[in-house]
């Protein structure tokens, strides 16, 4: 009586690990599906919880905040909470503003600039095959600049299903700090005006100018 079972059950497992199998994507599955979702978008907003884990501290800090995004090379998103901040990126222009300390930090935005301002990098998604080496574990596009990019060792995402491809994603730098931003509430193509990224700083606010590759 036994025998029979242990067969069906035997060959109901090998049809389920061959169905998982057939309907599981393939890199190029994948990033051909972020590719297209991309080129039909031309504004982002929504929200986003980010936690950033320092090696160095041994600590995780959470912070929640809003974004807005319109392509090709506009960004603005709010951190909120106990330790607020703008920043904002207009073209080839980047404003960090710490509002709680009353100072602004000015300068260039380019590749070296995305280990400061990592929700930038969803701009950077759009052309996934020029700007990195892509492999897949565990589900995830495993993401290595082809090129330098601040001190970013590799980028981890995990797709959606939804209007935008992109649910979560993990930057890992060259010291082991490690920054996950989760997406949520996400709309596309809701009509973000241009002046939305023009931002004025408040009077009494001290205004450092850098220079994003230092010196």
């Amino acid at each position: 009586m036994k025998m029979p079972y242990i067969k069906l059950t035997a060959v109901l497992f090998i049809s389920l690990f061959i169905c998982n199998l057939s309907s599981a994507s393939t890199v190029e599955e994948d990033v051909q599906k972020i590719q297209n979702a991309y080129s039909k978008i031309e504004d982002i907003k929504g929200s986003f919880i980010q936690k950033s884990y320092i090696k160095d501290l041994k600590k995780t800090e959470t912070y929640k905040g809003s974004l807005l995004i319109k392509r090709p090379s506009k960004m603005r998103w709010e951190y909120k909470g106990e330790k607020p901040q703008e920043v904002i990126i207009n073209n080839d222009r980047i404003i960090i503003y710490k509002k709680t300390d009353k100072q602004a930090y000015k300068g260039n935005f380019d590749r070296q600039t995305y280990g400061q301002a990592p929700v930038a990098l969803l701009n950077g998604f759009g052309n996934i095959n020029e700007e990195f080496n892509i492999t897949k574990k565990n589900d995830r596009l495993i993401l290595k600049p082809k090129k330098p990019m601040s001190n970013i060792v590799s980028i981890e995402i995990e797709t959606s299903a939804e209007n935008f491809p992109i649910k979560y994603f993990v930057i890992n730098d060259t010291y082991s700090n490690k920054v996950e931003i989760r997406l949520e509430n996400i709309e596309i193509n809701t009509g973000v005006k241009d002046s939305i990224f023009n931002f004025s700083l408040p009077k009494g606010t001290n205004i450092y100018e850098y220079n994003s590759q230092g010196s």
